[in-house]
């Protein structure tokens, strides 16, 4: 697969596999994820969607050729604390994101210093990453909604096309005061949150929400059966915390299944099909007619001129001598 971009929200393009383009159906924000340049065959990643279906592989003009991607479900989409959880599933070495599959159509987030071998979905992999490069942005509110302190504030990290539309769920459900997502860099000393501070991942590990406030000391064990350490009680028990990450599990951008036919594309299958078929019958009648009306002109001809007829028969017979064969 080769770079296809498109356009969304009008103005940010997004990419998946081959390309993807952020569109609304349904009131419904969802990211057109073409699988393939051959056909065009497309997969829709749908905002509170369901997801499942079969998973499919992607091509062999793509990176990541001969992995399988979607056919994860939405009740598969939390994970844990633990970087590279919650794949339904895949190898079962539970080491390393690389070389993983995608269950819900993206890819999963990178660290630093290649942990867990993460770097192979990197930066220098954003020009085709589902969804575009990884974004952060902070979440806070208001004294008026939650009981919460000033430095009660969490962060949704993941790709900027997934991050966008649930951002608007976090403003509308949890009340988030809107802010605008910025490239996120783990790297950078000044990051607003490292791997240590994630408190929740999701969709096999390509989304997560963090807390600065946390500290997670098991978070580079690289084991995602590890444990992790106790989220503090003022994140554990937050009215705020746990609306976002309901928000979070119920609205997240997901693979749906392969669009099946529905009733309205099967009568205007047969809508389409009525002129195919007058026009066959059509057709057929031209020609029935056309034999008919030959058949009829030899019969006149045998009847009005039959001594004429059996001249020209006769002449037939000297000079085409293989019509006498049967």
């Amino acid at each position: 697969m080769i770079l296809l971009p498109n356009i969304s929200f009008g103005f940010l393009p997004v990419y998946f596999l081959a390309s993807a383009g952020f569109t609304y159906a349904f009131s419904r924000p969802q990211i057109r994820v073409t699988t393939t340049l051959a056909d065009f065959n497309a997969r829709i990643m749908d905002q509170w969607g369901n997801g499942g279906g079969k998973f499919v592989q992607i091509s062999k003009d793509h990176p990541f050729q001969g992995r399988t991607f979607g056919g994860a479900k939405r009740k598969e989409v939390r994970g844990s604390r633990v970087f590279g959880s919650g794949y339904p599933y895949g190898p079962g070495n539970h080491s390393t994101v690389a070389r993983r599959p995608f269950p819900f159509g993206t890819w999963p987030l990178w660290w630093d210093e290649d942990f867990m071998g993460s770097s192979e979905y990197g930066p220098h992999m954003d020009t085709i990453r589902p969804g575009g490069l990884i974004v952060s942005v902070p979440l806070r509110t208001t004294r008026e909604h939650f009981n919460v302190t000033e430095e009660e504030v969490y962060y949704a990290i993941g790709d900027r096309e997934s991050v966008l539309p649930v951002l608007i769920s976090y403003v509308t459900w949890c009340h988030v005061i809107p802010a605008w997502p910025s490239k996120f860099d783990p790297t950078l000393s000044n990051s607003p949150v490292k791997l240590e501070n994630v408190i929740q991942y999701f969709r096999a590990s390509s989304f997560a929400l963090a807390s600065p406030a946390y500290n997670n000391t098991f978070a580079r064990q690289s084991k995602t059966e590890g444990a992790s350490s106790p989220l503090p009680d003022s994140i554990e028990y937050s009215p705020f915390q746990r609306c976002l990450d309901d928000v979070t599990y119920h609205a997240l951008a997901i693979m749906n299944k392969p669009p099946g036919r529905t009733p309205l594309d099967r009568f205007l299958m047969i809508l389409m099909s009525v002129p195919f078929l007058i026009g066959c019958a059509v057709l057929a009648f031209l020609v029935w007619m056309a034999k008919g009306i030959s058949e009829l002109r030899l019969w006149v001809w045998e009847y009005l001129f039959p001594e004429r007829m059996d001249r020209i028969r006769a002449a037939r017979q000297g000079q085409f001598p293989y019509e006498n064969y049967p």
